[in-house]
């Protein structure tokens, strides 16, 4: 279950895409993270949605930024381990280039691309508060795949061992601990804000509503469609398949019903594909 409005910290992803829309913040992160190596931001996109890929998995991301010299920037927040992070990372590097470069584009108009994940856990396991992966050749770690791709996971919890001074202090604010720093303060100041705002605060209940009953009808739809498929097949494995996909069939009409009664309320487009995970096409067509 969802934490209410007032108890989010910038550890929940709502909070944080919420407060690195603004700019400044995104940008001041980005470079603590990357040692001031990043240049003007020049777009920051909350929740940005890439599902138009025929019948592959959709990909939203938590903030999505660009700069001035087209690199991609990755910004997530992670507080539940799932154990599947590294494969992911891996998806989410495809859909970016997926996304970016259109058809007749040669390869290398590929921008260079940053993937940061903020994790509330250790995912690598080794108790240190920065993991940078580039890709190296195996034979000769020295030589370099000039490919442009950057992934980094950030662990909150060896926070005291970081050098840099400054992400130890947002390392620690990810842990509930406040300090006097002054990019902190600009935070608690945006969080504020944010929970100020009686729209924000609406926009979290429906999201909160929506998903839930997307699980709720989901489960019931996906359970009895899939039963009555078992029950018909008669056989262990046609009631497993029927079962899968009950609950997949179940899961999808709630994303269409719910991207219907957001249509009729003429809620913005780009609102209802982050809600109910349809594509802009599939939307377009109800």
């Amino acid at each position: 279950m969802r934490k209410s409005f007032d108890d989010l910290t910038i550890a929940d992803d709502y909070m944080f895409y919420r407060v690195m829309e603004n700019t400044d913040i995104c940008k001041t992160l980005l470079n603590i993270v990357l040692h001031d190596k990043t240049d003007t931001i020049t777009d920051v996109q909350l929740q940005k949605t890439v599902a138009d890929a025929g019948n592959a998995k959709g990909v939203r991301f938590d903030v999505w930024a660009k700069d001035c010299n087209g690199t991609i920037y990755d910004v997530e927040m992670q507080a539940i381990n799932k154990d599947d992070l590294a494969r992911r990372i891996r998806y989410y590097q495809s859909a970016i280039d997926v996304s970016v470069l259109e058809k007749n584009q040669p390869y290398e108009s590929l921008p260079d691309s940053f993937i940061i994940f903020f994790c509330t856990f250790d995912y690598i396991g080794k108790d240190l508060p920065v993991y940078s992966f580039k890709t190296i050749c195996t034979e000769d770690s020295t030589i370099h795949l000039a490919d442009g791709i950057t992934k980094i996971i950030i662990n909150s919890t060896a926070a005291e061992k970081e050098a840099s001074p400054a992400l130890k202090s947002f390392l620690q604010y990810m842990n509930g601990k406040i300090s006097d720093d002054g990019f902190i303060r600009k935070i608690e100041q945006r969080i504020k804000e944010v929970k100020e705002s009686e729209e924000l605060r609406k926009e979290y209940m429906l999201i909160n509503s929506f998903e839930r009953d997307a699980r709720n009808d989901g489960w019931k739809s996906g359970w009895q469609d899939g039963m009555q498929a078992g029950m018909q097949a008669g056989i262990a494995q046609g009631k497993s398949e029927g079962i899968a996909q009950g609950f997949a069939d179940g899961s999808r009409q709630t994303k269409i019903e719910t991207a219907k009664l957001m249509k009729q309320a003429n809620c913005e487009l780009d609102f209802i594909i982050q809600i109910s995970g349809l594509s802009k096409t599939e939307i377009e067509k109800l």
